[in-house]
């Protein structure tokens, strides 16, 4: 009994953990122009925007927690706003990377995942997106957000599970895409906001306070971010 489990989860690692082939090229071009379709268009965007919310928040409260403070909660809003509220000290470089987690996790992440697809690995690519969906589930604290974590978070599963290698890696693919291209519009939007006398508590006010840096700076290096990698993370899913 006790050999047979054994050999089934050295049979499970061995599927997650192993490599996939690359999907062909057209493949891959489909799920970039999918990706553009959901992220270019205002009224697309308003409704997918909720993930990028998802991957903004989560990024706050991962670093909250990679750097010591206490995670609390976090909420996501139908506007697709959040909050991310944790404990510790209110100055030092926890708060700082704390804050500035938000808007580079986005990109971040799907420069993660095209370094994980680039390499084959499409099937540990959707085990890891769940497993931190599951986990950021914990953490919600309002309706919305756990309803939103859920449906995202139980697309995974269907996919890891039920779906055929081609289409794991066409929504592997997509997925990617659209981190990478999701991840540069919001801090434009957030830059356009404050310009119109908006959001004048955003990320990069915070950080502003708590470096003396003047938010300018803080956006630079979110957009910087951003588009390098989009560039990094399309060249490596295109094969470049």
């Amino acid at each position: 009994m006790d050999s047979t489990a054994s050999a089934s989860l050295a049979s499970l690692w061995d599927e997650v953990t192993g490599t996939q082939p690359d999907p062909d090229l057209w493949v891959v071009i489909a799920t970039l122009a999918a990706a553009l379709v959901v992220v270019a268009p205002h009224g697309l965007w308003r409704l997918s925007r909720n993930a990028v919310t998802i991957a903004h928040e989560g990024g706050h409260g991962l670093v909250a927690l990679l750097t010591g403070r206490t995670l609390t909660g976090i909420r996501l809003h139908s506007d697709t706003s959040g909050l991310t509220v944790s404990r510790g000290k209110p100055t030092g470089i926890g708060m700082i990377l704390t804050a500035a987690a938000g808007y580079t996790a986005p990109p971040l992440l799907g420069l993660g995942g095209a370094a994980l697809l680039g390499t084959g690995h499409i099937t540990l690519l959707l085990w890891l997106a769940t497993v931190l969906l599951v986990t950021m589930l914990v953490m919600i604290r309002n309706a919305y957000g756990a309803l939103t974590v859920l449906l995202t978070g139980g697309t995974f599963v269907l996919v890891s599970w039920l779906a055929g290698p081609q289409v794991q890696a066409a929504f592997a693919y997509a997925v990617v895409w659209f981190l990478l291209l999701g991840g540069v519009r919001p801090a434009f939007e957030l830059q356009a906001k404050r310009a119109r006398g908006g959001a004048g508590d955003s990320d990069a006010d915070q950080l502003s306070r708590l470096t003396h840096v003047p938010a300018g700076l803080w956006f630079f290096l979110f957009h910087a971010v951003s588009l390098c990698s989009l560039i990094g993370g399309g060249s490596w899913l295109l094969g470049l």
